[in-house]
């Protein structure tokens, strides 16, 4: 058994009991983003949102404008949620499943309170919540729970509104599938060019596949995940989600005996607070000087484009590769993938009928209702949330 697999096994043994919840004849589906500015005038505007309480002057925030200027002050995620919210009502439907989906923003428009009560007004009283994350963090998770209490206050809903929130799905077949064939595809493509570029066969070590999430304090990484007598690493849940992910998608795409590593990208704050290491870019210069030929650059962390795919990765990574000349490939995120569509669907069934809850890691499936003290901010102070044991 190899120490990732003991790792898995200890952590899963150690995983509080999930608790089935009821099906329920939900009314609407809650599509539940993080936002992003839509045109120049969109973009400090956004960014204040984003860092509000922080004190973060504009000439600092001006240093990450330019990453939204540079594609015209349009982050992909508002169209990227259009779409999927389209496809998601569209399988719904498919199904037979009168089931609204309603969208809303914790940063921009449309802003989350907006579409709460905007549902509330259309007649919808028990919503499922889909977020568009799926791993366990404070701002991947719990943060979108608090954000869902305070709107239900600050709307004066609370009462009027079942809110419940499907589980973080980055096990499910859905989400994991689109990264198989694009981690297959890639590779394969990099090898030939590989062969084509040295007149010889590519071996298994000329291409590395990197996996790349946003990286996190490491505080708030330890943090992550149930924690009593859970036997975490310093990266919490979070590292280890992503490192099972990343062993399941190498495994299915028939790449066992290829080298892959899980790397972090677009580390912000103060250079002195530890965040989880190696950023991306200074690994691939470590790959160069090591004899490695190409890198396969897979967005493992994104459920879709957000300008820390199209800036960090495909811009940065990709300049620090083909500098240093590497070919590299970056893997496309599930999008309105078919498979990540119907895997959504499937979530949702799971809470609507109790339909199979599939998973296809050790450490899944998550759990329907978070339990205490799960992916709280060691940063701040512990706010109201909902769909959770503490809420």
């Amino acid at each position: 058994m190899s120490t990732l697999e003991d790792y898995f096994a200890s952590v899963a043994g150690a995983l509080p009991a999930r608790v089935g919840t009821e099906p329920t004849p939900y009314d609407a589906v809650l599509l539940l983003g993080f936002g992003g500015p839509e045109g120049q005038d969109d973009v400090l505007p956004y960014l204040r949102n984003v860092t509000g309480g922080r004190g973060i002057p504009d000439e600092r925030l001006e240093e990450v404008a330019v990453h939204y200027r540079a594609y015209g002050g349009v982050s992909p995620i508002n169209d990227q949620n259009r779409q999927l919210r389209a496809a998601l009502e569209t399988e719904l439907a498919a199904r037979g499943w009168d089931l609204p989906v309603v969208w809303g923003n914790r940063n921009w428009a449309p802003y989350l309170a907006d579409t709460l009560r905007e549902a509330h007004a259309a007649g919808h009283r028990r919503i499922l919540t889909l977020v568009t994350s799926a791993y366990s963090s404070y701002s991947g998770c719990r943060q979108y729970r608090e954000d869902l209490a305070r709107a239900l206050d600050e709307t004066g809903l609370t009462g009027e509104l079942q809110i419940d929130k499907i589980r973080q799905y980055f096990d499910h077949p859905g989400f994991v599938g689109p990264f198989v064939d694009g981690v297959q595809g890639a590779t394969g493509r990099l090898r030939e060019q590989v062969a084509q570029a040295t007149g010889a066969q590519a071996s298994p070590d000329d291409v590395r596949v990197l996996f790349s999430t946003h990286s996190i304090p490491t505080r708030a990484a330890g943090a992550t995940g149930p924690q009593e007598g859970v036997p975490w690493r310093d990266g919490g849940a979070y590292e280890a989600q992503h490192l099972a992910v990343a062993e399941l998608v190498m495994d299915a795409a028939g790449l066992a005996g290829t080298p892959w590593e899980l790397v972090y990208q677009s580390r912000s704050g103060a250079p002195t607070t530890p965040w989880l290491e190696p950023d991306i870019n200074d690994r691939i210069t470590e790959l160069a000087g090591e004899g490695v030929r190409g890198v396969v650059i897979v967005p493992l962390g994104f459920v879709s484009d957000h300008m820390e795919v199209l800036w960090d990765l495909d811009n940065e990574a990709m300049t620090t590769a083909t500098s240093l000349g590497l070919v590299a490939e970056r893997v496309p995120t599930p999008g309105v993938d078919p498979q990540f569509v119907t895997g959504l669907a499937d979530l949702v069934g799971e809470r609507l009928e109790g339909a199979t809850r599939r998973s296809d890691t050790r450490l899944g499936p998550w759990f329907d209702v978070c339990p205490a003290g799960c992916c709280l901010n060691p940063a701040g102070a512990v706010k109201p949330t909902v769909a959770g044991a503490d809420s």
